[in-house]
Parts: structure tokens; C-alpha cells; sequence
């Protein structure tokens, strides 16, 4: 009795690490896009778990010569969706049903006392844009999508728009721009996953011009 109980658990615990293996080793995404009937994206409900990649600062030159945009400082976080980060850690490019998702905040003084002490803050949510790839769905494999603060729903953004233009000509990583998040740029350089006009390009800036 003792016996095959035992043989039991084994079979089951060879069960269990099989089916780990299968999840851990599958490229796409575990929680991937969601659409409504009308095409719109869903906002993933646990987005703020998501992974860190890095948060940028924007501060236009000259808020009244701004062709788009509202003209005012934001701070840009990026996340990316967990089993997403974990294959580009394995593979250096992105699998299918990725989603990258920018948090944009409007950016304020610190406001403090002394003046010797400056510092910007980030405050209210400005909107929120994901860039999703789903292969089957788009002719050039990714898409974006806006959300305004409070949306649960965001609609595509027009292919028109320069964002798709800009990423497919600065991408480092297929459209991608792995070069501003200094955790992956590494894993996409020991996988030899860049794109090969970023390479020459970076490649051909002397590395006093790098700094």
C-alpha cells in the first residue's frame, strides 16, 4: 500500500514539473490582450504589478511651438507584462501577445523650502498608451493604444500616426525601443537580437560621443 502510494506521488510530482516546464518554456504572453466588440483594447486590470523597465522625462523646449501633445513636462514609465519580460530574458526579442505599457504622468516641482534643493515629481496620470503585439491581428504585427485617466478601453491608434513610423526607423528591437531600457539592451546584445541597422548605426558613433 505504502508502495504505490508512493509511486503515485511520483507520477504526479513528474506531472507537476512537466507542465511547469511547458509554461516556463512557451513564448506567449500568460496575460494577453483583451479586446472588446468594437476593437478597442482592454486595460489589464493588474498592470501595475507589471514589470519595471526604466521612466524617462519630457520637457519640451518650447511648450508654444509644440506641433502635438499638451506642451507640458511628463514623466513616461514603462512596464512590461511579466511572462513577456521573462521570454525576452530568455530569447532577447519580444514573443507574440506582448504588451509594453507607458504610464504617462504629469511632472511637478518638489516645491521645497530651500532653493538649494531642487527636484520634479510625478503626479496625476496624464493617460496611458500600450503597445501591443499580436501578430495575427495587425498587418505590421504591433499596434498602439490610447487610454485616457479612468478608461478601462482604448482605441488603436491610427497606423498614420508617427509613433509607428518612429519606432519601426529608431527601434533597436524589432519596433521596439530597447535601447532606452538599460536592463534588456544587454540581453538583446548577448543574443544578437538587435536590428541590423541600429547596430551599424550605434556602432559608427565613436565612443567618445556615446557618453
Amino acid at each position: 500500500m505504502f508502495a504505490a502510494s508512493k509511486t503515485i506521488f511520483v507520477v504526479l510530482m513528474l506531472a507537476l514539473v512537466g507542465v511547469s516546464y511547458e509554461q516556463g518554456a512557451g513564448s506567449p504572453s500568460v496575460e494577453g490582450p483583451e479586446y472588446t466588440a468594437d476593437a478597442q483594447l482592454k486595460l489589464p486590470e493588474h498592470y501595475r504589478e507589471w514589470v519595471y523597465l526604466t521612466s524617462d522625462f519630457y520637457e519640451p523646449p518650447d511648450p508654444t511651438k509644440m506641433q502635438a501633445g499638451d506642451g507640458q513636462r511628463s514623466f513616461n514609465n514603462i512596464l512590461a507584462e511579466p511572462s513577456a519580460y521573462r521570454a525576452f530574458l530568455r530569447t532577447g526579442t519580444w514573443p507574440d501577445k506582448t504588451m509594453l505599457l507607458v504610464d504617462v504622468r504629469h511632472a511637478e516641482d518638489m516645491g521645497m523650502s530651500s532653493s538649494a534643493q531642487k527636484g520634479v515629481v510625478q503626479s496625476s496620470q496624464k493617460g496611458v498608451a500600450i503597445h501591443v503585439k499580436d501578430e495575427a491581428r495587425f498587418p505590421g504585427k504591433w499596434a498602439f493604444f490610447g487610454f485616457s485617466p479612468g478608461a478601462t478601453t482604448g482605441k488603436m491608434i491610427p497606423i498614420t500616426s508617427s509613433c509607428y513610423s518612429c519606432h519601426a526607423a529608431r527601434g533597436a528591437e524589432d519596433t521596439t525601443f530597447v535601447q532606452y531600457y538599460p536592463t534588456l539592451l544587454p540581453i538583446a546584445e548577448s543574443k544578437n537580437t538587435l536590428n541590423t541597422d541600429y547596430k551599424s548605426g550605434h556602432e559608427a558613433v565613436p565612443d567618445a560621443q556615446k557618453q
